[in-house]
């Protein structure tokens, strides 16, 4: 009998085993977390599963990361790095590797499929291979070297402003690539790339995009001078 019942707890214990290890088996690794939150945000994992986040939730390679109307989500990740995503938009990590003793091995690749975000970027691009970070658009790539910097995808939603990819550039610099050509943009310029074949162009002054954040975000998201400012008549461009 003591047999049998030690029989039947060694299978119930592999059981679950296994049923953990198949339940990893679908979860991506750890690259960042929710540190700031003001509405309802989602995750959706590569097999299809969703999850609601919360502060302080875990981010995984593969998440699409999912933010509703009036959301500001703000994730820290692994190599420092910071993006704070506006309401009604949708991102993919789509590759992201770091370790800090294996810098050649460093990615950043996000797909960003509408929506928009202002990212502070952290150790990824800034050392090993400066190309390793990448945010895809419909439009163009987003480059970095060593950046805070505002993007927002337009598809016929944002007001009056014309749909493609609308940048702002408050510290460092980035480039915009596509098949079109590629264009830098520095520390106070706006850029404004409107399809895949057309390059990107710097705008002489802010075209319409505000960035903001709840006054309970950070200083590196909500302050004067993280803000994207402009005329009152400016919006808020938000991608529904």
């Amino acid at each position: 009998m003591d047999q049998a019942k030690n029989f039947i707890a060694i299978s119930l214990l592999g059981l679950a085993c296994a049923l953990v290890l198949a339940a990893n088996s679908f979860a991506g690794d750890k690259v960042g977390t929710v540190i700031n939150l003001s509405g309802p945000l989602f995750a959706k994992r590569a097999d299809g599963t969703s999850r609601v986040l919360s502060r302080n939730s875990i981010i995984e390679e593969g998440d699409i990361v999912i933010t509703e109307k009036g959301t500001y989500g703000r994730i820290k990740f692994t190599d420092n790095s910071e993006m704070t995503l506006r309401p009604y938009t949708q991102i993919r990590i789509s590759n992201y590797k770091f370790n800090e003793t294996k810098p050649q091995e460093d990615s950043a690749v996000y797909d960003l499929a509408k929506g928009g975000l202002r990212a502070v970027t952290g150790l990824v691009g800034k050392r090993g291979n400066k190309d390793s970070y990448k945010v895809n658009t419909l439009t163009g790539t987003i480059g970095i070297r060593g950046t805070t910097y505002d993007a927002a995808l337009c598809t016929n939603n944002c007001g009056s402003l014309a749909p493609g990819l609308y940048v702002q550039v408050l510290d460092g610099a980035i480039h915009v690539t596509n098949g079109g050509g590629s264009q830098n943009f520095t520390a106070g310029q706006f850029g404004f790339t409107p399809g895949f074949q057309q390059p990107p162009v710097i705008l002489p002054q802010n075209p319409g995009i505000q960035f903001t954040p709840p006054p309970s975000f950070s200083s590196t998201t909500g302050s004067g001078k993280g803000t994207a400012g402009g005329s009152p008549g400016n919006v808020d461009c938000q991608v529904r």
